[in-house]
């Protein structure tokens, strides 16, 4: 069973990114190389174009190259803004993307009264990024998205469905730290911070590199309950 911690905040954890952020910047290009086949997180973006308005404002937490999520949504005519901790990642998605605004931050520095305000969007993407945060701030990270959006806004987010907590894990050629859930887990937390899950899918992937072994990608849609 998990602990979601109610009542914790960002000011009683010490946030270690230790690492997160190097390791991606010397990743690079690599990581769309290793995870050539993206059906889920493409199904996910589609399933947003649809839902939502023209013009809408769409915010890519953990854009990494922005390859295809930020470039997805900005080809379906969306304000398209992308955020991510790794500044070698938002130098890439700025010239894979240059429709679209990206910034070198980490989501803690969007909580409420936090030092950086986006202003607020119809719709947050998440996909991967959160797992990799200890599981202590990932319902902080989940309340703050929910912050971020318009009432009735949108959430899509992936997680790969594993029972660990911060675990280092061998990463083509570095190493990070991740966290994940099992199924049932995963919908307690995402339903605790104030989301309905209109659809979820799931994916048994096997990347394109030998040190990464295959996954279990689960796909959620979710709505701002308001």
């Amino acid at each position: 069973m998990i602990n979601s911690n109610h009542g914790t905040d960002y000011e009683s954890l010490p946030l270690d990114r230790k690492g997160q952020a190097e390791a991606f910047d010397a990743i690079g290009d690599r990581y769309d190389e290793a995870f050539p086949h993206k059906e889920g997180q493409v199904a996910a973006g589609e399933w947003l174009i649809g839902s939502l308005g023209e013009g809408a404002r769409v915010l890519d937490l953990g854009c990494g190259t922005g390859v295809p999520t930020a470039r997805q949504m900005a080809d379906a005519g969306f304000e398209v803004v992308g955020v991510d901790l790794s500044g070698g990642m938002v130098e890439l998605a700025s010239s894979y993307v240059p429709g679209a605004t990206f910034h070198q931050l980490d989501i803690a520095d969007l909580r409420p009264d936090g030092p950086r305000d986006l202003g607020r969007f119809d719709a947050v993407s998440a996909f991967f990024s959160l797992l990799m945060l200890p599981r202590a701030e990932i319902p902080l990270a989940l309340r703050t998205v929910r912050h971020l959006l318009a009432p009735g806004g949108l959430f899509v987010l992936s997680m790969v469905e594993a029972d660990v907590d911060d675990f280092a894990i061998p990463f083509l050629g570095n190493t990070i730290r991740v966290s994940g859930y099992l199924r049932e887990d995963l919908h307690r937390v995402v339903e605790e911070a104030g989301f309905e899950i209109v659809e979820e899918t799931s994916y048994t992937y096997a990347p394109a590199v030998t040190d990464v072994p295959p996954e279990e990608q689960v796909f959620l849609c979710c709505r701002r309950c308001d």
